[in-house]
């Protein structure tokens, strides 16, 4: 029997080491997921809360999460689906099934997948869910503040003809650093936050639309005006992103530009 403990003991050493070392530590942990041709971003804040945004085609974050995550945690205290594009929501169903999710913040938008329909009936039986709006904010502690800045109004059931311009906008400040993430939202999304007022000036920018050219103007990139840009795209994708065009006015900006398919999974700490 005396042998048998040596190697338990070691097993719970190591578990230990394991789930110490994912920890936040008392800062803010930016994941970008390389999850494919896909948009998945988690945050832990300073006090380990977890915000996950999205979460790509397949069950790629599944392996993502393990990779990143303390040994232990399987609780997500906010999850955001910026829209229900497969590419977006496919792998937050997996994610319901396997961890406990708190709060949830959706647009509730009108759309038909079978990934959607899942998704939503599974979110009702699991969290909190709340509807996006300007307004709709959230205050995690330690400084970390989420700002939605779009939608304006809550569009619960409403149709898009362009469903990436129902994408959740938000910008994330942690003391004196900031994060904006866009979903897929396009060009008709960027000129309606230019011509609102709202603060767009931000360190750290997700690309919209995986760096497409339908969006990431050149107007509304200057106004975000960042310093590292993280462009969330698939090795070989079929639609050509990201665009060249956003890269060439990106570089012009004098901003560092990461990619998930060149860079895998992208961390950025603050």
């Amino acid at each position: 029997m005396k042998k048998l403990i040596i190697p338990f003991l070691l097993i719970a050493i190591l578990l230990a080491y394991f789930h110490q070392a994912r920890l936040s530590h008392g800062q803010l942990h930016v994941h970008f997921l390389d999850i494919g041709q896909g948009d998945s971003i988690l945050i832990q804040t300073p006090s380990n809360k977890l915000i996950l945004i999205d979460g790509g085609p397949g069950t790629e974050i599944l392996t993502q999460l393990n990779d990143v995550l303390p040994f232990l945690q399987k609780k997500i205290d906010l999850m955001i689906l910026t829209h229900p594009h497969s590419d977006h929501i496919e792998g937050l169903v997996p994610v319901l099934d396997r961890y406990q999710v708190e709060t949830a913040l959706i647009t509730g938008v009108a759309y038909h997948n079978s990934y959607y329909e899942e998704f939503l009936h599974d979110l009702q039986n699991e969290a909190q869910i709340y509807y996006a709006h300007e307004g709709a904010d959230f205050d995690f502690g330690d400084g970390v503040f989420l700002d939605v800045l779009y939608p304006f109004q809550p569009v619960i059931g409403e149709y898009f003809e362009n469903i990436n311009n129902s994408s959740i906008v938000a910008r994330i400040t942690y003391e004196d650093d900031s994060i904006l993430l866009a979903g897929d939202a396009e060009n008709e999304v960027e000129e309606a936050l230019l011509e609102s007022g709202v603060v767009l000036d931000s360190d750290l920018f997700k690309a919209s639309h995986h760096g497409s050219k339908t969006a990431n103007s050149k107007e509304f990139s200057e106004a975000v005006s960042p310093e590292t840009v993280v462009i969330q795209v698939g090795e070989g994708n079929s639609f050509g992103h990201p665009h060249q065009e956003t890269l060439s006015a990106l570089e012009e900006m004098g901003a560092t530009v990461y990619r998930n398919d060149l860079d895998g999974r992208v961390e950025v700490v603050y």
